[in-house]
C-alpha cells in the first residue's frame, strides 16, 4: 500500500505564508553544531529577514557564535504560535542555512528600525552580524499544510 507524500506542492498561498512569517520575524531559534562534541545546540536569538536572508546580531561571548565561526552550517526556526489554540497548529518554518559574517555598520539602520531596543548594545564590539543564507526551507502552515520551498520561492 502506497503512502501519501505529506509534502504539498508549493503554491502561491504557501509562498505568501512564508513571506508573512519572515516579514514578522524578530527572533527565532538558531541551531548550530558544537565543534567540541559535534552535538547540536539551539539558542533563541534576534533575527530579521532582509534582502533574501536572515540576519542575526549575536555576541562573541555566546556559545552559538563560536560554533558558527567554526562551522557555518546552521538552521533557523521562525514563526511564533498565536495566543490561542494548540501551538503545533500555528505556522512555522525551518530554514537550513549557511552563515557568514555580514557588514554590521551597513545593517545598523535596518536592524534598529525593526528592533529598536538593540540600540542599547548594537555598537558593542563583541556583537557580530551574521547573514544566514537559506539553502532549503520547510514550511509547516498548520495541520496538513507541509511544504518544501526553495530560496527562489522566497523572492
Amino acid at each position: 500500500m502506497a503512502t501519501r507524500d505529506p509534502i504539498n506542492p508549493t503554491d502561491d498561498d504557501a509562498r505568501a505564508l512564508a513571506a508573512q512569517i519572515l516579514s514578522d520575524t524578530r527572533y527565532g531559534a538558531l541551531a548550530v553544531t558544537l565543534p567540541e562534541t559535534g552535538l547540536p545546540y539551539v539558542a533563541r536569538v534576534a533575527m530579521l529577514w532582509h534582502d533574501g536572508a536572515i540576519y542575526s546580531l549575536i555576541s562573541t561571548l555566546s556559545t552559538h557564535t563560536g560554533a558558527l565561526l567554526k562551522d557555518p552550517n546552521c538552521a533557523a526556526l521562525v514563526g511564533e504560535p498565536g495566543a490561542k489554540g494548540d501551538p503545533l497548529t500555528h505556522p512555522r518554518m525551518t530554514l537550513t542555512c549557511t552563515a557568514e559574517q555580514a557588514d554590521k555598520p551597513a545593517m545598523k539602520d535596518t536592524w534598529l528600525a525593526a528592533i529598536p531596543k538593540a540600540q542599547l548594545y548594537y555598537d558593542f564590539t563583541d556583537f557580530l552580524m551574521f547573514r544566514l543564507q537559506p539553502a532549503a526551507i520547510d514550511l509547516n502552515g498548520g495541520f496538513g499544510k507541509a511544504y518544501r520551498l526553495s530560496p527562489e520561492d522566497l523572492g
